[in-house]
Parts: C-alpha cells; structure tokens; sequence
C-alpha cells in the first residue's frame, strides 16, 4: 500500500474517533459546568450517555441551581429525570420559591410536577395572586325575582395542599353554591342589589377553599342583574295547568251527562214500545172477552161509544189550543 494513503487513512480515523468522542462525552458541557463551580466528573457525564439521559437536561439545570444558591444532588436530578419529570421547570420553580422566600423543597416540588401540575405556575401564582371570574349564575330570591351574579374570586396557591386538592373547577362550583344560597335566603331580591357584599361575606365564611389547591383571599362582586319574575311565570304555569284540569274534569262531566240523556233516551223508546205492545194485545183480549161470553154486545158497543166519544174530545181540544195559540 502506498504509504501516503495509508497515512490518509489514519488520519481519517483519527478524526472519526475525535468526532464520536466529542459526540459521546460532552467536554464542552463539562467545562461549562467546572467554570460554573459544578464539580462533575467526565466519567459522570458518560454514565448518563450510558444510562440514556441526556446531560444537557441535568447539568444545566444544576449550574442554574449553583449559582441560585440551592443545593441540590446530580443524583437528584437524574432520578427525576428518569421518572418521567422536567428537571428544569422543578429547578426554576425552586429558585423561583427562594427568591420568594417560599418554604419548598425538592422532594415536593418534584411530587407536584410529577403529579401534572405546573409547579412553576404554582409558586408564581403564591407570589402574584390570580383571578378567577365566575360564569353568570341565577339564583331566585324568596319573592319570586330571579337575579344573575358574576363574581370574581382572588386565589392564592396553596402549595402543601397542591399535591390532591382540587382545582379551579371545585372553586367555581363552591362560589356558584354559596351564591344560588345567599340569593335564595333573601326576603327580596331587593336586599341583594343594595348589599351586594352580603354575598362575599356569607360565601366566604363558609370557608370554601378547604380541600382544595388554592386560599381564597377575596370575593368581589363584579356584576348583578335582575332577571326574570320566576314566581310569577311559575304561578302562571300552574294556573294554566289547573284550568286544564278543570276544563278535562268539566269535559268528563258533560260526556257523562250526554251518556245519561242518551241512556234516558233509549228507556223512554223502550217504554213506548211496551206501550205499543200492550196495546196490540187489548184486541186480542176482548176478541178472547167475546169468544168466551165474559164480554156481551152491548158491552163491546158501550165501549166503542165511549172510545169515540174520548176522542172527539180530544180533537175539540186540540182546535181550541190552536185557535187561542193563534189569536195570542
């Protein structure tokens, strides 16, 4: 082989190997960290190559923390790391915290981070607190008057109560009880346009931050509308929903009583055809009167006189009706 370019060869190797070196063991991180006064060894930073951590994510936040004035262990930060945390926002958080003067320490800053919350947002908000508004809630006083609030509530994070407290959501639902209460206790609604703050006090003595992430400093009333005449409406619903009734009762009642006339109505048909039967058997009767000899010729003759005579009278009272309806 040529020795020229075996020469070329070597030194191509050379720079390989010098490159992956580089590549794999972070000399310049290292140094950045001794001039930091962050003592770490090479073979340290190769151990988290080895172990798949990344150095940058432990080394950087431990040079923030160095010159914060917080002591915390590689160690500590590698094992957060490997769980599944960021090491960096945790870092922040705690010098966050110190300048504060905010009693926090690593082991439940990293239990809060680990648990989804932001720990960072957590100690900004103990510092500046926040404002949380409430949706519109309706509640309806004692007289009927619906009326519509909107309050703003001032929240600080409650940090040894971040770890399983309940959130936001809980204070929004306690505030808009404590509200739909206070409104509801009231004589009028009256009471609460001209003392608003009723409803700030009644809501905050009822201590509605226990169990949760946070300490409500304040309960300010941003807004109070009146609504609707809830009573009246209702009063009015229920008047329509009696007149129905009664209207479905009175209905009832007249087909009851049609059923009635109907049912008179086929008695008296009734009737009349037994009347008509027994008179088809009068006939029949003196024709059986005279066969038999119970009833004489003169008797038949006096009766068909007296038949005749009864309705001769009968007619000349009728024309007399009808001539005294005609002269009326």
């Amino acid at each position: 082989m040529d020795p020229q370019m075996f020469q070329l060869i070597i030194i191509a190797l050379v720079l390989i190997a010098v490159v992956i070196f580089f590549t794999f063991v972070p000399v310049m991180l290292w140094i950045s960290a001794l001039a930091s006064g962050v003592r770490v060894s090479i073979l340290t930073l190769v151990a988290m190559r080895i172990r798949r951590v990344i150095p940058s994510r432990i080394i950087n936040p431990q040079i923030k923390a160095t010159k914060a004035g917080i002591g915390l262990t590689i160690n500590q930060l590698e094992s957060h790391f490997l769980s599944g945390g960021n090491v960096d926002r945790v870092v922040n958080a705690l010098i966050a915290a110190h300048r504060a003067n905010i009693m926090l320490e690593f082991e439940r800053a990293a239990a809060i981070d680990l648990a989804g919350r932001d720990v960072l947002q957590a100690v900004q908000m103990s510092v500046n607190p926040r404002v949380i508004e409430t949706p519109i809630i309706s509640a309806v006083a004692k007289d009927g008057i619906e009326v519509k609030v909107m309050a703003r509530v001032t929240v600080r994070t409650n940090i040894d109560r971040l770890v399983g407290g309940a959130g936001e959501e809980t204070i929004i639902a306690r505030v808009g009880e404590g509200i739909v209460t206070t409104v509801g206790s009231s004589s009028s609604h009256k009471d609460v346009l001209e003392n608003p703050d009723l409803i700030s006090r009644t809501v905050l003595d009822k201590g509605l931050d226990a169990g949760t992430a946070f300490e409500i400093l304040s309960i300010d009333i941003a807004d109070v509308d009146v609504g609707k005449n809830i009573g009246a409406h209702l009063q009015t619903d229920q008047a329509e929903a009696d007149k129905r009734i009664a209207q479905a009762k009175a209905e009832e009642r007249r087909a009851m009583a049609v059923a009635k006339e109907q049912e008179m109505k086929a008695k008296v048909v009734e009737m009349r055809a037994k009347v008509v039967e027994a008179e088809s058997q009068v006939p029949q009767a003196m024709s059986d009167a005279l066969r038999s000899g119970k009833l004489g010729v003169m008797d038949f003759m006096n009766y068909k006189n007296i038949d005749a005579d009864t309705q001769m009278r009968s007619s000349i009272s009728k024309v007399s009706d009808t001539d005294k309806t005609s002269g009326e």
